[in-house]
């Protein structure tokens, strides 16, 4: 078996626990999350598979604004676990209206953040580091001029991702000549950055190309 394959194989078995301690918490799935405060599932059903059945069935915010007979009566739950759940969002919301970070869930929030790039004379190629509520954590400018796939290395783009605890990342450029449409260049790096960052379990959620009247994005356009 290759190096890739056995950390492939290693990060597939990577229990949520094992992973909050090598990530932190901003690194784990919602579904990974609750399976820390679940603890256990019951005979059948493990607590892994029992979030995500629970994140399946429920949208997220009705499964946490149940009431509490109602939460406790769902099969693996039960009144500790119930409460558990409760608690632990009511904790999360007091705290995170206090929260100042930037939310992007989309291109144009995206965009928001680079806009300063948009009319640059020379190109200009940017990341953003989100963790796993697609919360803003870092910006980083990885390289000026010519954009060419084998003058951005993938360790460019994501040291900062681990540095920063990263769950995901959106690559961003400029195109100076007006014309947002992505180049083979273009493409071709987006490939290879999406491979990199499946080896490090980093997600590449998007690349924008922003001209200063238009902008492309890959995840729009179906491309990643």
């Amino acid at each position: 078996m290759n190096s890739h394959a056995g950390l492939g194989l290693l990060k597939m078995k990577e229990r949520p626990r094992e992973k909050l301690e090598r990530l932190g918490p901003a690194g784990l799935q919602n579904a990974e999350l609750l399976a820390l405060l679940l603890r256990t599932g019951y005979k059948g059903r493990g607590v892994e598979p029992l979030s995500q059945y629970l994140f399946k069935k429920y949208p997220e915010k009705s499964l946490f604004e149940m009431s509490y007979s109602h939460l406790s009566k769902i099969k693996g739950l039960g009144r500790s676990k119930a409460a558990t759940i409760l608690a632990g969002y009511e904790l999360a919301k007091r705290l995170m209206n206090n929260s100042n970070r930037i939310v992007i869930s989309n291109p144009k929030e995206s965009i928001a953040q680079i806009n300063e790039i948009r009319a640059r004379k020379k190109e200009h190629f940017v990341a953003l580091y989100l963790n796993a509520r697609n919360e803003l954590l870092h910006r980083e400018f990885i390289s000026i001029g010519i954009l060419d796939a084998s003058l951005v290395h993938p360790r460019e783009v994501f040291a900062p991702a681990l540095e920063h605890r990263a769950c995901s990342i959106v690559l961003s450029h400029n195109h100076p000549s007006g014309n947002a449409n992505p180049s083979n260049d273009d493409r071709e790096l987006t490939s290879r950055l999406i491979e990199s960052g499946k080896i490090l379990g980093i997600e590449i959620v998007d690349h924008i190309v922003v001209t200063e009247n238009d902008y492309y994005s890959f995840k729009e356009n179906d491309i990643i």
